[in-house]
């Protein structure tokens, strides 16, 4: 056996550190808040001067939700991700409570045909980013302590699939089919990962697609969008509009961008700049080089979150840091698909970068739940002896 005092002075160092985060998750992290908070203010500094009379007040409001958002992130990281795993159903209640508050009148805010919003003094709490989250924390919580018979149907299929259709239903009713959709992929993943039988997969996928169809058909705003989609040209001056406009600001861009805060396009020509379509800004000014950055650090971020997944010691952890990476993975692909035209559009913002203070400060804390599970050190769900705690 080596003798402590044989061990060198970088091992004790090391030793005495304990398990290291992952530098390269957070430097990527970190590299897309910044880049959000500059992007946010040249985006937005024409029109919150014109309409609010100080062009810093996105800037200001978007500074404040990082330093939550940092503050959220060290403190899931000093409080470990094990410990979530008690707070799986309180989570679940609180976010089943907070979607049936936003839908009353007087509670609910309204904001461009949508109900999404809780107003509280100085801030707004947007209930389906905290939803999303707690779907998954009791997703990962719920299949790890099932973990021997989520084959069943009754026991591993059904009970999350009823869950999750009831936080769906609700932000539907918002509405808000982006975060519906999302938090079905995020069900289909975990629920494959957990070695649910793939004929209930199938069959739950085939029986959903007439629901979805209906939903779609049933919509007339949902199926402006699909025609906007498929034909924006010809609809350039109704429904195709904003398409249009995002195409025309992430062309205009070239390689190199036309120049930071030199873009055109954010001149009251397209809509939500700041927002959903943050991304056509970041193409416009920053150019393919800069679109090219930003897929890359999402690119990583993946990685690093699946890393993680594979590296827990503990199923729990495996699930948590697998939905959270599908969460985050998902949502970025579907903004910037939809800034290209190659998705109608859905609504959900672009993680770490888009201006809305709930999703950057859920975001965040779910960066402290990946970093948390990064320090351990394991085999991807290998088996457990007191399963999750």
């Amino acid at each position: 056996m080596e003798s402590r005092t044989n061990r060198t002075a970088p091992e004790v160092r090391a030793a005495s550190l304990g398990p290291r985060i992952d530098l390269v998750l957070l430097a990527a992290v970190f590299t897309l808040c910044a880049l959000g908070v500059v992007m946010v203010y040249s985006s937005s500094a024409v029109s919150a001067s014109a309409r609010l009379g100080d062009g810093a007040y996105f800037l200001k409001r978007q500074l404040v939700a990082a330093a939550f958002g940092l503050g959220a992130l060290l403190a899931v990281l000093k409080l470990g991700y094990r410990r979530l795993a008690p707070l799986a159903y309180p989570a679940l209640l609180i976010s089943v409570v907070l979607l049936v508050a936003v839908l009353i009148p007087g509670i609910g805010s309204t904001a461009g045909g949508a109900r999404r919003w809780i107003r509280l003094p100085g801030f707004s709490l947007q209930p389906g980013e905290l939803a999303k989250l707690g779907l998954v924390v009791y997703l990962a919580y719920s299949l790890a302590k099932k973990r021997e018979k989520v084959k069943v149907f009754s026991i591993g299929f059904l009970p999350h699939c009823l869950i999750t259709g009831l936080l769906a239903i609700l932000v539907l009713a918002q509405p808000d089919f982006g975060s519906a959709v999302s938090m079905a992929i995020i069900l289909f993943a975990l629920l494959f990962a957990a070695g649910t039988k793939l004929s209930y997969l199938v069959g739950s996928l085939l029986a959903a697609l007439p629901l979805a169809y209906h939903l779609v058909a049933s919509s007339p705003y949902r199926m402006k969008r699909i025609l906007a989609f498929l034909d924006p040209w010809t609809h350039r001056h109704d429904i195709g509009y904003q398409v249009a406009e995002s195409l025309m600001s992430i062309g205009s861009g070239g390689l190199f961008g036309l120049g930071l805060g030199d873009g055109r396009q954010k001149l009251f020509f397209l809509p939500e700049a700041h927002t959903d379509f943050i991304f056509s800004i970041i193409g416009e000014e920053l150019g393919l080089l800069g679109v090219l950055g930003v897929i890359a650090l999402y690119g990583v971020v993946v990685w690093r979150g699946v890393r993680a997944a594979l590296n827990a010691t503990e199923a729990f952890g495996s699930y948590l840091a697998l939905g959270i990476t599908v969460l985050i993975g998902f949502q970025a692909v579907v903004n910037m698909a939809v800034a290209m035209g190659m998705l109608p559009t859905k609504g959900l913002t672009l993680p770490f970068v888009s201006y809305g203070g709930t999703s950057l400060v859920m975001s965040l804390a779910a960066t402290g739940v990946l970093l948390s599970i990064s320090q351990s050190r394991g085999g991807f769900l290998r088996p457990q002896t007191g399963g999750a705690r």
